[in-house]
């Protein structure tokens, strides 16, 4: 099969041509797909180029080991995503760069929180979302961005956080109120 023909192939194609052959022309057209999602996810958790690089590395390589592992029960991207995010948190925990990164919110949670409508967050300016989002917990950061810059769904999200549906929207929920509560101490004219 020509390359440019390979490079048409869907991400599940791929990998099967891949454990079939053992080729590795069909891991690199992967490879190649996936490389600076990885690495702008690695950046934005890790907060350090260095760190990412490393991080991106051992991602693919975690990815070439455990692909006959890939069910196809969920998209490529969102296995690969997973990796990812559960990479850069253990590699967090690791560094104790941020105490309580995953702290069990449910516990400490106020009794009503209020409705953070998804416009108000699209009202920030690029900017000053971006600072907003370093002031807020990685977690909660990582979950916002899943949700509005990745465009991924509820489902998606949990299956990556291996939590309940219902936990998701209730981390949205609070992630999107930190968001808007930090917003309105930083820029307080707006």
């Amino acid at each position: 099969m020509a390359t440019q023909g390979k490079t048409k192939l869907e991400d599940f194609e791929l990998v099967r041509l891949f454990i079939k052959t053992q080729r590795s022309d069909y891991f690199s057209i992967l490879y190649q797909r996936y490389a600076s999602k990885v690495y702008s996810k690695c950046i934005f958790m890790l907060k350090n180029d260095a760190l990412a690089k490393d991080a991106t590395q051992e991602i693919f390589t975690k990815i070439f080991l455990n692909l006959s592992k890939f069910s196809e029960r969920s998209k490529f991207s969102t296995w690969v995503y997973s990796i990812t995010y559960n990479f850069c948190i253990d590699t967090i925990r690791k560094k104790k760069k941020e105490k309580n990164l995953f702290s069990d919110e449910i516990e400490n949670a106020p009794d009503i929180i209020e409705e953070v409508s998804d416009e108000a967050m699209m009202e920030m300016e690029v900017k000053r979302l971006k600072r907003v989002l370093k002031e807020i917990p990685s977690g909660d950061s990582a979950v916002l961005l899943m949700k509005y810059q990745d465009d991924l769904s509820i489902k998606e999200i949990a299956e990556i956080l291996d939590k309940t549906e219902s936990a998701i929207k209730m981390k949205i929920k609070r992630a999107k109120h930190k968001a808007q509560k930090v917003y309105r101490e930083i820029f307080p004219q707006h």
